[in-house]
């Protein structure tokens, strides 16, 4: 980490720029954890990896990787399966914590990622009517035709993807919704075409390479020790302004993220999530 980065210094001025809508938020699984009742939903690639290997067996070497379990059981039990147990895993919708509750008041606030499949950002802003969703769409979902995204307005009701240039603040969710379509990244096949297009910005939606241009962005409750999670780190950021940080744990990184880190300008900020949330909602 940066010597002169003082990690809550640092946190209390980015949260005065996401309020202002400078910097946008990349959510990750791991906020889950900070809500008022125990997440009734697995959070993180990890441990949904292993929920869905409890309920098919898959080879032992693949049961921590989530892309190549839920290849397995799309190859060898039915794509129908897979999508049941992942509808069936993130039905219930988590209480919004302190931080997805702040960010859903934010109305300067141009744009959230959330990086996970549940409802949980979605609810925190389901107050307001000027917000959308757009989300990455399955392969196993879309014809070849159709578009590698989908949009929802803020009553849920499919809305074309040209919409959401006109939405206060879009909520992206990349890998997919568990609401309200129940249409989701989960498989090897899934990601095929959307790695092989994500370095020329092809499943990147317009409304982000839009909104990010005059802005960086903030990395929270995010780890990068996959390259999946590494590639659409990196799409999100292209051609933006930066700057970039990243809250997580410094100390547990792998040598990976720590590379990764590096080689993309990310500066970390070690904190706790619960430390981070703490500093960034009282601005």
């Amino acid at each position: 980490m940066n010597p002169l980065v003082e990690p809550k210094a640092a946190l209390a001025d980015i949260g005065r720029q996401i309020a202002a809508g400078r910097l946008i938020p990349v959510l990750g699984a791991e906020l889950l954890d900070l809500g008022p009742e125990p997440c009734p939903v697995p959070t993180g690639a990890r441990a949904l990896s292993q929920m869905l290997s409890a309920r098919v067996a898959v080879p032992g070497r693949i049961r921590n990787n989530l892309w190549h379990t839920g290849q397995y059981i799309e190859s060898f039990k039915h794509r129908v399966t897979l999508d049941k147990l992942m509808a069936e895993f993130f039905k219930p919708v988590p209480t919004p914590g302190p931080l997805h509750r702040w960010l859903a008041g934010l109305t300067e606030l141009p744009l959230i990622i959330d990086t996970w499949y549940d409802g949980t950002m979605a609810q925190a802003l389901s107050g307001r009517g000027d917000w959308g969703l757009v989300q990455g769409a399955s392969k196993a979902r879309r014809l070849d035709e159709a578009p590698w995204v989908r949009a929802y307005d803020a009553a849920g009701a499919a809305a074309p993807i040209e919409a959401a240039m006109d939405w206060k603040t879009v909520l992206y969710k990349p890998h997919g919704a568990a609401q309200p379509a129940g249409d989701v990244l989960a498989s090897d096949a899934d990601y095929v075409e959307v790695l092989a297009e994500i370095d020329i910005q092809t499943p990147i939606p317009d409304v982000l390479k839009v909104r990010r241009t005059e802005r960086g962005f903030v990395f929270i409750g995010c780890r990068f020790y996959d390259q999946i999670l590494r590639s659409f780190a990196r799409a999100f950021m292209k051609r933006s302004a930066g700057p970039y940080y990243a809250v997580l744990p410094v100390g547990e990184l792998t040598k990976n993220e720590v590379k990764f880190l590096a080689s993309a300008n990310i500066i970390p900020l070690d904190l706790t999530l619960a430390e981070a949330s703490d500093i960034l909602t009282k601005q």
